[in-house]
């Protein structure tokens, strides 16, 4: 990433371009090839000469202290009725890719329980469910 002096000889030499053509070839590009124009922004204004406040939020620079983009430990439903569980959460819980579980929800506090299905437990929950069958036939 381009930085002082040359940031803003790059930005000059290409100001017919837009942003983001601008952005991308002053090397302001993340791993995942993300556009960082937050970064490219602040790198202009430190290269005028503008001095900014210390970074309270956002960033996440090794050694700052910032953690960046923290979970909020909310969800909403979305339009299409779909209830999301993001990354952040799956990845928390250790939870791997293909998982699978059983849905159930808790009627006194309407909480919904995740209860996992793999092959020792698929057969005892298939087993409790038919017992909960039957015995509603029998009652």
């Amino acid at each position: 990433m381009l930085e002082g002096k040359a940031l803003l000889e790059k930005a000059r030499s290409l100001s017919n371009r837009p942003e983001d053509q601008i952005a991308r070839a002053c090397g302001y590009v993340g791993p995942s090839g993300r556009l960082l124009k937050k970064s490219f922004y602040r790198a202009l204004v430190v290269a005028k000469g503008y001095a900014l406040p210390s970074q309270a939020s956002g960033g996440g620079k090794p050694g700052s202290g910032i953690k960046g983009r923290q979970a909020e430990f909310r969800t909403r439903v979305h339009g299409n009725g779909n209830l999301l569980i993001g990354h952040a959460y799956t990845r928390r819980m250790g939870l791997e890719p293909g998982a699978e579980f059983r849905i159930e929800i808790h009627q006194d506090t309407g909480a919904i329980w995740l209860l996992p299905i793999d092959a020792a437990t698929a057969g005892a929950l298939l087993a409790g469910e038919a017992d909960q069958e039957t015995a509603g036939e029998v009652a």
